[in-house]
Formats: C-alpha cells, sequence, structure tokens
C-alpha cells in the first residue's frame, strides 16, 4: 500500500480510533513504507496534538487537568470528603499497620482516627503526618506515625520518588487508605507520575485497599494509571454506586460504602 502523508495520517489515525494503540512496526508493514516514515508521521501528529507518542508507537491524545493546589482542594466539597474520612476511620481496628496516601480527603480521615491502640500509621502526606502528631501527642489514640522519606512536593505537600517506593520494600499494609484523581469501571488514576508510582507500590503491599473519593471523580480519568479498579476491595464515596456499574456486576467485585448526610450507608 503506497499512500500519500495525508492518507497516511488518515489511516494512522482511524487505525488509532479503533485500537487505541498503534505500533510503529505493524503501520509500517501495512502502508508498505519504513519505521522511520511511520515514526516522522507519529512526530507531527503529536505536534498537532492528535496522538501521544508511547514506546513503540502511540494512544490517543489525552487532554490532561492541571492538578489544584492543595490548598484550594481542601476547600472543595470539604463536607463530602470529611464524611468520608470519617466513615473511613471506623476501619482502623487495633494492632494495624496502615498506609494513608496523599490527598485532601485523606486529610479528614488523619483528623478522624481515634480510639485505637498500637496502631501503626505510615504515610507520605506531610499534613496527614502532623495532624497524626498533634493527636498522638493529646492521646486521641496509641501506636507510631512512619513518615516515607523522598521528594517533596509543596504544591501538593507531598513526599514521592525513588527513595518513597524504596522504603515502602519494607512495609506489608493491613490496609491502604488510598485517594485518586478519577476512577472508572477499568481504572484508578491521578495527576502525577511520580505520585501515582508511590500509590502503585502501597497498592501492591495491601492486604485490603480502601479507595477514598467524592463522587466528583467518578467516570474521571486523569492521565497517569495507579492501578485496576479490581484492585480494589472498598470504595467509600458521598454517592451510589452507578446503575451502569451495577449493570456491569462491579457491585459483586467490590464493596461500595456510601456516605450521604451525615448517614452511612453500605451497599
Amino acid at each position: 500500500m503506497s499512500l500519500l502523508v495525508t492518507e497516511r495520517h488518515d489511516y494512522i489515525l482511524n487505525q488509532l480510533e479503533q485500537k487505541n494503540k498503534i505500533l510503529v512496526a505493524s503501520l509500517a508493514i501495512e502502508l508498505g513504507v519504513t519505521p522511520e516514515t511511520i515514526r516522522r508521521d507519529l512526530d507531527l501528529l503529536e505536534k498537532e496534538k492528535k496522538l501521544q507518542r508511547v514506546h513503540g508507537g502511540a494512544v490517543k491524545h489525552q487532554q490532561t487537568r492541571n492538578e489544584p493546589h492543595f490548598s484550594k482542594k481542601m476547600n472543595v466539597r470539604a463536607s463530602d470528603k470529611k464524611a468520608i474520612g470519617h466513615k473511613a476511620a471506623e476501619f482502623i481496628k487495633d494492632g494495624d499497620t496502615i498506609m494513608i496516601d496523599i490527598g485532601t480527603t485523606t486529610v479528614h480521615l488523619a483528623y478522624s482516627i481515634s480510639d485505637v491502640q498500637g496502631v501503626t500509621i505510615v504515610t507520605n502526606s506531610l499534613p496527614a503526618a502532623d495532624i497524626l502528631n498533634h493527636r498522638l501527642e493529646n492521646k486521641e489514640f496509641e501506636g507510631k506515625v512512619i513518615v516515607l522519606g523522598g521528594v517533596t512536593i509543596p504544591e501538593q505537600k507531598s513526599i514521592v520518588g525513588a527513595l518513597t517506593c524504596k522504603m515502602l520494600d519494607s512495609f506489608r499494609f493491613d490496609k491502604v487508605f488510598l485517594s485518586c484523581g478519577g476512577f472508572t469501571l477499568t481504572d484508578v488514576s491521578d495527576y502525577d507520575l511520580e505520585e501515582c508510582l508511590v500509590s502503585t507500590a502501597m497498592v501492591e503491599r495491601a492486604n485490603q485497599v480502601f479507595l477514598l473519593s467524592d463522587s466528583s471523580k467518578i467516570n474521571q480519568e486523569s492521565f497517569y494509571k495507579i492501578c485496576p479498579l479490581t484492585t480494589i476491595d472498598n470504595v467509600i464515596c458521598n454517592q451510589d454506586m452507578p446503575n451502569f456499574w451495577k449493570e456491569k456486576d462491579m457491585d459483586t467485585m467490590l464493596q461500595w460504602i456510601t456516605v450521604k448526610g451525615g448517614e452511612k450507608h453500605e451497599g
């Protein structure tokens, strides 16, 4: 097959629409051109924001959203996040080893932990660490807090990086409380690659994973994948599971815990 440049580009974009990911080697064979020609085509289409280059090929272009500053996020859906965090704290039992992820909803979890003994709490959230330290000092719970080392992201008040992931190798958690930028029927995702790598490592080391999310994140995708949704054991949210998800039997695959208007409902 020998096509003009514009025809090749149309063919490439059509294949991408059908397959979601295309490979340089396959396209070169299909179009009868060299891999170098396909790479140039993909580079040009990427500049036009029609696709996203990845190793060996390309995927659909994704319009990434910039993550708001931590202080701004704290004021968004604050009452929902507080209710979610309060409910999540009920699952922490005496002697648990838990991991608290970064994020504003998990900060409300830190505020809500009380009346438990012998817990070990690991976190890479600077605000959560500060809150937990004060609560320990005031004897609102008994245990210890471990803050992971690494590189700080001031805008998100988080600690990330290779050292953070390395430290996680030393732990196994009874429960991980995870935040996210969005989640769909297939995946849980977030804005920042470094933060996602740490979150993924947390999930891999947990016996039980709780996803804390307000309803604005349902059916939303951020650029970087944390884990498949099937890895999540429990979702704590201020909205019921969407009916479409129930039609896909997701209500049999994970426990969805709904917190509404100060009342907690499990289902």
